[in-house]
């Protein structure tokens, strides 16, 4: 059945692996990446799908409400997958405006585009293919579970999990961080146009991603860079702070799953069960590019410096999965050994990605071929 399925910030880490995987499995469907190329969006990061006829580019700022509008009903646009977003906790702490305007304004005119474009119709469109088919809309919001707040830390010298909570579906929102709080405000918006207007809506919340084409201002990217180069690997504090992680492509997977068979107005938690103390997580990364570098073991160990730690930093987070897995039959496909020895060999045999992202080249050249 023929679908036109808007993917906003498709040009990013993580909605990239997303269009890749919608256009790769659905041929019937046209995929419209919608994307304003801040310094996190990267057209290279889909350079093998940008010539398939159904996949379309669109430069575009979500906030930007009348041409959000004006482009869905163009392309009678019948789902809508919200990928878009500022995500970097620093960068929110040292700029909130950004991370509100983008964030709570952009997630909210989206919303009401949907809203307006879909409500006439019954919360259905028709199919270019056959105009008595009524395909149900969707406004599918990919959350964070940084809204959740921090998980205490029960077992801190033991092994994983390293506590006895966990963040369910049902967990209070208590965010730490200008970020996470505006993560927290467009949840709450998404579901308040579900309940106001009964606008066709499913949020997930998901843990830490790792995989190839992530920016690297992250951890993982960072630091591969970092240790090919010999350079230092801040860390903060003393590295105790816990993170849940996840591969990338598991979470493309659930996303697409999540899509097409969830329950409108629900809400899924999405993670690995695979939580790593950071301190331990770069070591693991130390080892891992030093073995496949062929540098002696342990040879980039003193590159570690421990630095002040960040402003509200939350001690743990650690996902419950367990609702997607017994509805929908989810569950990551990847170890977390599997998956960093995957990513490290990307990075390291895309170094020239690698330099274009770290150069600031792709930006120019990008943005001046949509202007």
């Amino acid at each position: 059945m023929k679908r036109t399925i808007l993917i906003t910030g498709g040009a990013g880490f993580i909605g990239s692996h997303v269009v890749r995987l919608l256009v790769n499995k659905y041929p019937e469907y046209r995929i419209i990446n919608v994307d304003k190329l801040t310094y996190a969006g990267n057209l290279a990061n889909l350079q093998d799908i940008e010539d398939r006829p159904d996949y379309k580019f669109v430069r575009l700022d979500i906030c930007d409400f009348d041409a959000i509008c004006q482009l869905m009903k163009e392309e009678k646009v019948d789902g809508i997958i919200h990928l878009a977003a500022e995500s970097h906790v620093d960068r929110s702490i040292k700029d909130p405006f950004t991370f509100a305007r983008t964030n709570v304004m952009g997630t909210l005119s989206l919303l009401q585009a949907a809203r307006l474009c879909w409500e006439p119709l019954g919360w259905h469109c028709h199919s270019e293919k056959h105009s008595d088919v009524r395909i149900p809309c969707r406004l599918y919001h990919v959350s964070a579970d940084e809204v959740y707040g921090a998980l205490a830390l029960d077992n801190p010298g033991g092994e994983p999990p390293y506590g006895s909570d966990f963040f369910r579906e049902d967990t209070a929102y208590n965010p730490h961080s200008p970020y996470s709080a505006s993560k927290a405000a467009s949840d709450h918006f998404v579901r308040s146009f579900h309940d106001t207007y009964g606008l066709p809506t499913v949020i997930s919340n998901c843990s830490n991603n790792y995989g190839p084409y992530q920016f690297p201002e992250k951890l993982i990217p960072l630091f591969i860079n970092n240790i090919r180069h010999g350079k230092p690997l801040p860390v903060y504090g003393k590295g105790e702070n816990v993170r849940d992680w996840l591969y990338v492509e598991d979470h493309a997977r659930a996303i697409d799953l999540i899509f097409h068979e969830g329950k409108d107005g629900e809400t899924y938690n999405i993670g690995g069960f695979n939580e790593w103390k950071n301190i331990d997580l770069i070591k693991t990364m130390i080892r891992t590019v030093d073995r496949i570098l062929g540098n002696p073991e342990g040879h980039s160990l003193p590159l570690i410096t421990f630095v002040q730690d960040r402003a509200g930093h939350d001690l743990r987070y650690a996902i419950d999965s367990t609702k997607l897995k017994s509805e929908l039959g989810w569950e990551p496909s990847l170890q977390f050994e599997e998956g960093i020895e995957k990513t490290v060999r990307w990075y390291l045999d895309h170094q020239d990605w690698m330099d274009n992202v770290t150069s600031g080249e792709y930006q120019s050249y990008y943005k001046e071929m949509y202007e």
